[in-house]
């Protein structure tokens, strides 16, 4: 009696079972979390520059670092993609190769239950007992005996591949997730970063007529300051020709005097807006104030600081309507940024009178009172004339 059977070589479970993420890719996931946890701040800080004064080349450098940021982590969603696709195709391929596998066992599992049915439970025993010697009974009971523990492995196999099988499709649809969550994360960081380019590119522009504006405005402020310069120079010269025709009249005295240094009532009442000497502003340009910005409501009383002469009520460039008083021996004090003149020029006002009302003459700031105090020629801080408490 001759019985065949084909013996399977199996492989190693090592081969078949599915890896752990990769190191590759965990790393790659560590990345885009430090990434992403740098543009966080970067975003906060963005916030913080919108509800601030702030220099706007500071907010161009944030939008170019955050667009930097994110231009990272689409490439690292890139490089994670890559890894994902890699692994989706190992995976489709080993669920291909096993479920081939698993389709050879299960055909020749078939078909020896197959060969067990047709020769029956006795067929053991009869191939057994019709042996014609002791030496093939011995080799007929090792030979069946091989073939008993092939059955046993050919069916441990199937059982194995099987659950194979199972693993590998819930980790392709493990991978095949991550891939789609990967590529709308990519679309929507893509996104993100058109947009900051677009917000790049508007802050840019922005930036440019910014720093434009505070040119034209710096450039105002001087033509204006020295406008003023040159009517108060005209002022004096007049006061000093008038003195050198009248030699034998007393000299005017100057009706601010030292003692009133740090005591002198505020014009009106309200908070500095800008301060006297240089300052920065947003477009990172520096300024250069003569006088003091005092905040108030539009149409507030303006009162002289001390009694003098009005000899200019026009409108001056930048400082909008002004009122300029004479105080005698050289000192002036000048009031901007008026909404109306009380008063005209020649006439004599008393300290504490009202020249005028409070207005906007530059639409970047809120209304207030531009005062200036000439004390000897020069502009002097008129903020240390006055009382400390309004």
């Amino acid at each position: 009696m001759t019985v065949s059977v084909g013996f399977i070589v199996i492989a190693p479970l090592s081969l078949l079972h599915p890896q752990d993420p990769t190191a590759r890719l965990r790393a790659q996931r560590d990345t885009l979390e430090r990434i992403r946890h740098e543009r966080e701040v970067l975003e906060r800080r963005a916030a913080d520059l919108q509800s601030t004064v702030h220099d706007l080349n500071e907010e161009v450098t944030n939008l170019d670092r955050r667009a930097e940021a994110t231009s990272r982590i689409v490439q690292t969603l890139d490089d994670q993609l890559a890894i994902i696709t890699d692994e989706a195709a190992r995976a489709s391929t080993k669920v291909a190769a096993t479920e081939n596998e698993l389709g050879a066992k299960k055909g020749a599992l078939h078909r020896r239950l197959v060969d067990i049915y047709k020769r029956g439970p006795l067929y053991t025993t009869e191939a057994m007992l019709s042996a014609r010697s002791f030496g093939e009974l011995v080799a007929r009971y090792k030979y069946l005996h091989l073939l008993a523990l092939h059955d046993r492995a050919l069916v441990g196999r199937f059982e194995q591949l099987r659950d194979q099988i199972k693993l590998e499709h819930d980790r392709l649809v493990t991978l095949q997730s991550a891939l789609e969550d990967n590529r709308a994360d990519k679309q929507r960081e893509e996104a993100q970063l058109r947009a900051l380019e677009r917000e790049r590119g508007n802050s840019l522009a922005q930036t440019k007529q910014e720093a434009k504006k505070a040119e034209n405005r710096i450039a105002q402020l001087k033509a204006t300051e020295s406008t003023l310069t040159n009517a108060i120079a005209t002022f004096e010269a007049d006061r000093r020709r008038a003195e050198t025709a009248r030699p034998n009249a007393p000299k005017a005295v100057s009706t601010i005097r030292t003692s009133d240094y740090g005591r002198l009532d505020w014009p009106v009442d309200g908070a500095l807006v800008y301060t006297f000497g240089k300052a920065q502003t947003a477009s990172n340009t520096t300024i250069r104030w003569n006088g003091v910005g005092i905040r108030s409501s539009v149409g507030a009383g303006v009162k002289a600081v001390a009694p003098g002469k009005v000899v200019s009520v026009r409108q001056l460039g930048t400082y909008g309507l002004t009122v300029i008083i004479d105080h005698g021996g050289g000192d002036y004090s000048i009031y901007g940024s008026l909404s109306r003149s009380d008063v005209r020029e020649n006439q004599t006002v008393a300290k504490g009178q009202v020249i005028g009302g409070v207005g906007i003459s530059d639409p970047d700031l809120p209304p207030h009172l531009h005062f200036e105090i000439r004390h000897g020629g020069p502009a002097v801080d008129p903020a240390t004339w006055l009382r400390e408490q309004r």
